[in-house]
């Protein structure tokens, strides 16, 4: 019975790490309000808790070696507090950043690999999967129970009251860490790789970033960009140069290797096809669920008009969707190849975000708008409920901190850019289809359509409600008729950006699907040695 308590309170510690997520989610309007920011700044503050893990992730793994698994989750979990504490109290945005974004992003990346270590370590064979899975669901309840828990706290008290109760989580976490024994690495000490660290922690910053300002800075042909070196938009030479701060990663990591040092991540394991695909497949699966939890309260609270209460309640049946079903797909890997279930949750994931593309419309269609987030609940809980034991299981004892080290770099860095690419298209797409629909309205004048067109280039378009539009469009001295227009073009801008947001979840699920091949495909009981050997 022991063992089961350690699963407790490891389960719980996942639980508050990805609660915040979804927290802060359907708190945005609020958020906007409370610190009187945009919505591209409260996008950055959730990107950045996001990016934050998965920039430090590896290093968190690696000192889980040096330190010791368990030790290390107790510091994470200590940082992590503190970082809840500073958010509850904090002031100013830049406050709200550096609690939840730094401070907890920080302590997540020391506690999410020593936990998968620790998880390993504990459990072998059938409890292993188990616990696995538990975890799969309990990460994704955290997800999609974080709307209503948030939405609650909003409207009835205040979103400060979560990281209050995250503090008192922490705390319970901590008495029962004692229950969970250590998972020692075997070999001699290491040191830690500090310029290896460095390497990947900027590179993975900057494609990130990059991402996340192309609404501002445009994507290729630049718009409010700092610069345009040779006519282009920054947001191509940031994301280039992330990609040469990783490659720079890579032959540092090979370079140690070969000097018989001890690298932040052997790169060795990524050839493991089997761990590859299964690291694959979670970086898919929270760039895809992070990325939909970014768009779906915008047109909650944005466009219907519901608060961050009636928002939660709306997002539920993915939370119940996905822990059930994270459970049954325990079970169902004693029956079905994994590969089989993964691929049935991922086509399951693309038929639910084309129904809720459907269901984005002026006014909130309940009944199949509960029924796509249900179907979406049940894709991403057949995903989550296999791909962390695939990880975990593909390396032995040794190199466990190091899978999990890279497993929640992968998760962490998909949520990052979820966030980042979905509400960059969202935002872009607002602009450039406002724009396109005020032109094109003949009840709109030329000189009306050109002052327009002169905002968006200085100011760019922020996603607000209709009645800030019709306050703007007064206090701009339009009469009513030319003022309607406006807003009606605003609304179809709207809608239409945030059906492009989920599309790209859709194209991004279906190409997650060539990712798939080489995840176990025997029979239960035949063992894996098939598919990592493909």
């Amino acid at each position: 019975m022991k063992r089961w308590w350690a699963l407790v309170a490891l389960a719980m510690a996942q639980f508050v790490m990805v609660l915040d997520q979804a927290v802060m989610n359907v708190s945005i309007s609020q958020l906007v309000a409370d610190f009187d920011a945009s919505v591209a700044t409260i996008q950055t503050v959730i990107t950045l808790y996001s990016l934050v893990m998965a920039m430090f992730m590896m290093v968190g793994g690696k000192l889980g070696d040096v330190l010791g698994r368990r030790r290390t989750f107790v510091i994470g979990l200590v940082v992590y507090g503190m970082g809840s504490a500073l958010t509850a109290a904090a002031p100013t945005v830049v406050v709200l950043a550096l609690g939840w974004s730094v401070l907890e992003g920080l302590g997540a990346a020391l506690v999410l690999p020593a936990m998968a270590a620790l998880i390993a370590g504990n459990y072998v064979d059938d409890a292993r999967k188990v616990a696995y899975a538990v975890l799969g669901g309990v990460a994704g309840a955290g997800i999609a129970v974080g709307p209503i828990v948030g939405g609650w706290a909003t409207t009835q008290l205040t979103w400060r009251v979560v990281f209050v109760g995250e503090v008192v989580l922490v705390l319970v976490i901590l008495a029962m860490a004692r229950h969970v024994a250590d998972a020692p690495r075997t070999g001699p000490p290491i040191r830690l790789d500090l310029v290896g660290g460095a390497l990947s922690a900027l590179g993975l910053g900057a494609i990130v970033l990059g991402v996340l300002q192309a609404s501002t800075w445009g994507w290729v042909v630049p718009r409010n960009s700092p610069v345009a070196p040779l006519g282009f938009s920054l947001t191509v030479f940031v994301v280039l140069g992330g990609g040469g701060l990783l490659w720079a990663f890579a032959w540092w990591e090979r370079r140690r290797e070969a000097a018989e040092l001890e690298p932040l991540v052997h790169l060795d394991l990524l050839q493991h096809a089997t761990m590859r695909a299964g690291l694959m497949g979670l970086f898919a699966q929270n760039l895809i669920l992070l990325g939909i939890f970014f768009g779906l309260p915008l047109y909650l609270q944005m466009v219907v008009g519901l608060d961050a209460l009636e928002t939660g309640v709306r997002m539920l049946p993915v939370s119940i969707a996905m822990f059930v079903t994270s459970a049954i797909g325990s079970r169902l890997s004693a029956t079905y190849p994994v590969r089989t279930i993964v691929r049935a949750g991922l086509g399951t994931i693309i038929v639910a975000v084309v129904a809720l593309m459907a269901t984005i419309q002026p006014t909130l269609a309940n009944v199949a708008f509960a029924a796509s987030m249900t179907a979406l609940g049940i894709g991403m809980g057949l995903v989550v409920s296999q791909l962390g034991n695939v990880v975990q299981s593909s390396v032995d004892a040794s190199g466990r901190s190091e899978a999990g080290g890279l497993q929640f770099t992968g998760q962490q860095l998909g949520s990052s850019l979820g966030v980042a690419l979905v509400g960059a298209i969202v935002l872009s797409g607002l602009s450039t289809s406002f724009l396109a629909n005020v032109t094109d309205d003949p009840a709109i004048s030329t000189e009306v359509a050109t002052m327009v067109a002169d905002f968006i280039d200085e100011e760019g378009v922020d996603f607000v409600a209709a009645e800030q539009v019709t306050a703007a469009t007064t206090a701009a001295g339009l009469d009513e008729p030319t003022g309607d227009a406006v807003l009606a073009a605003y609304r179809a801008a709207q809608l239409r950006s945030l059906r492009a947001g989920l599309l790209v979840t859709a194209v991004l699920a279906l190409a997650a699907l060539a990712t798939t091949r080489h995840l176990p495909h025997d029979r239960p009981g035949a063992g894996v040695a098939t598919a990592a050997a493909e």
